[in-house]
């Protein structure tokens, strides 16, 4: 198995002291946001919010310039006042907004809950992304923006397709360095960890960041650690990316580590709970048969494509939705419909299925908004990743250990790494120490046991380099801990927040349901809290327990 240990050294970018001064000359303790109604059209709420904007530095390397961004917040806060301070929040990517993920309902009640309920919680959208004050939008046509949209996908669709997606992906960054080289060069993961600084300062609160990251805000809350690492009060990084490889690998190949394993589980759970899975319902079929059924499919369908209706039924369609449904194991009941729709059931109700999944896409009219969130990802992550490759043949070594370490995902990706590999824009400033990081307070890293996006391992060989942290493992299936409903999880990180209280060594947070099982965290915060609004019990809320995006839930019936 593959293990990455950090090799850097033990050294950490020295920054001119200017740059320091910034994050540490306001005093604290009288905020400087004024927060007020939110805009609904800009930012579609569920839940009471507020919202507020800062003014930042634009590029912090120039001291002496006096252009800022604007940085758009949104609240929500805590359900027992006053509230004991406030976390900052992102969902991952790179690349993924803020503050309209924050304001659904589902999402910030199940935030409020694993934080004690006692914390304001905060998200924005990062430099870069479609929210932001500085977007990226390289492509300036619909022509080229549905050009783009059509060949993002699978890599191994056909026997061109790698170095088809190559070209594109140099004309990606191409485009990108003539358009955008001037936003581009500031939307680093250090520029984002000191936007982040800029508010915790704003807030006025203690000046010490209390943060939480799921996937790629793992690297970032890392990153930011790793440069102001006396200002950390409380950190949880949960679905833990190594940033190791984000920064200095041709990819990300630790993350698809667990992939295939968590794929297998689709079938042996379904076998587990066949009543409550259509896929092994009235069958007596074993879960490996179950698994090759579909193997098979996706063989068939790259080279004959099936037409449904409207819809064409490709490989690069259903292996992307497949991916997508593995972040998320409450969505396994509604793909287990699919699949048995496709190799066993009647036309009509494949294709009622097939508009559920579809059916937004068909509508359409803008591509250049569609690709927003890509060109972001790109223009992030490969701002931040320091490898560049100049030949396609040099490159395929890459793609065939992606290919050799993941079946089901090690060509989901491929083309984002293309344009990494090709990237033009030098940034202003990108991380380049190591992550051998002693925090003011230790962070709580949390990965779960069948995790398709980032395995637990991940976890560990960060943990292993930030002192005196803690890995918090949830016997769980899906990206990070959202994905596993948990009363267990609920009591540990809620003790973490409000007391600092890490859990024991080899702590094990069972799921509270079986896969198939229907188990939602509605059910689990209402048995923690009750109906009520308060916090939970004292002794619920601490009991430390041994053993053992964020999608939302798809259904197709």
């Amino acid at each position: 198995m593959y293990f990455i240990k950090n090799t850097m050294g033990s050294f950490r970018t020295l920054l001119p002291f200017s740059l320091i001064s910034l994050s540490l000359a306001q005093p604290y303790g009288t905020s400087k946001i004024q927060w007020g109604p939110c805009n609904k059209t800009e930012v579609p709420y569920e839940v009471p919010v507020e919202c507020a904007a800062i003014d930042v530095p634009f590029d912090y390397t120039q001291s002496n310039s006096s252009e800022t961004l604007q940085l758009d917040l949104v609240k929500v806060a805590a359900v027992v006042q006053p509230s004991k301070g406030s976390i900052l929040l992102n969902f991952g990517g790179p690349g993924g907004t803020g503050r309209n993920e924050l304001c659904t309902k589902k999402l910030s009640e199940e935030l409020l809950a694993l934080s004690g309920r006692q914390f304001d919680l905060i998200a924005f959208d990062p430099r870069g992304t479609s929210g932001s004050k500085i977007p990226i939008q390289c492509y300036e046509n619909q022509f080229d923006a549905w050009n783009f949209l059509i060949t993002y996908g699978p890599s191994n669709t056909s026997d061109t397709e790698l170095a088809k997606q190559w070209a594109q992906a140099a004309n990606v960054a191409d485009v990108c360095s003539k358009s955008m080289a001037k936003y581009g060069s500031v939307v680093t993961s250090a520029f984002v960890a000191r936007d982040m600084m800029r508010i915790v300062d704003a807030l006025g609160e203690d000046g010490l960041l209390r943060y939480w990251g799921f996937s790629y805000g793992t690297t970032l809350g890392a990153t930011t650690a790793a440069m102001f690492p006396d200002r950390v009060e409380r950190m949880v990084l949960d679905g833990v990316q190594n940033p190791h490889e984000y920064y200095h690998a041709q990819a990300d190949f630790e993350e698809w580590a667990d992939s295939d394993k968590s794929f297998s589980a689709i079938f042996t759970g379904c076998v587990a709970n066949r009543e409550n899975c259509d896929l092994g319902k009235g069958n007596d079929k074993t879960a490996a048969e179950l698994e090759q059924s579909v193997w098979d499919l996706l063989d068939d369908l790259k080279a004959r494509p099936r037409a449904i209706g409207p819809y064409t039924l490709s490989y690069a369609y259903l292996k992307s939705f497949i991916v997508r449904m593995l972040y998320n194991s409450g969505n396994w009941p509604a793909l287990a419909t699919l699949l048995n729709q496709i190799l066993n059931g009647q036309p009509e109700d494949l294709e009622k299925s097939l508009t559920a999944i579809f059916g937004a896409y068909t509508n359409i009219t803008d591509a250049l908004a569609g690709i927003q969130q890509p060109q972001a990802l790109y223009s992030i992550h490969c701002s931040d990743n320091m490898v560049r490759t100049k030949n396609f043949d040099d490159w395929v070594p890459a793609v065939q250990r992606m290919y050799d370490t993941s079946r089901i995902i090690g060509d989901a990706l491929v083309s984002l790494y293309a344009a990494c590999a090709q990237w033009k824009i030098e940034p202003k400033e990108r991380y380049t120490g190591d992550f051998n990081v002693k925090t003011k307070n230790p962070v709580l890293f949390i990965g779960n046991s069948h995790d398709a996006l980032t395995p637990l391992r991940s976890a560990k060989n960060v943990s292993s380099t930030f002192e005196g942290s803690v890995v918090l493992e949830v016997d769980g299936y899906g990206h990070a801990s959202l994905a596993a409903p948990s009363s267990c999880t609920i009591k540990t990180t809620s003790a973490y927040w409000v007391n600092g209280t890490l859990p024991p060594k080899d702590t094990i947070c069972d799921s509270d349901g079986p896969l198939y099982g229907g188990v939602t965290w509605a059910d689990v915060i209402a048995k923690v809290y009750g109906n009520g609004t308060a916090i939970a019990k004292r002794d619920v809320l601490h009991e430390p327990v041994i053993g053992g995006s964020l999608f939302p839930r798809v259904s197709f019936k």
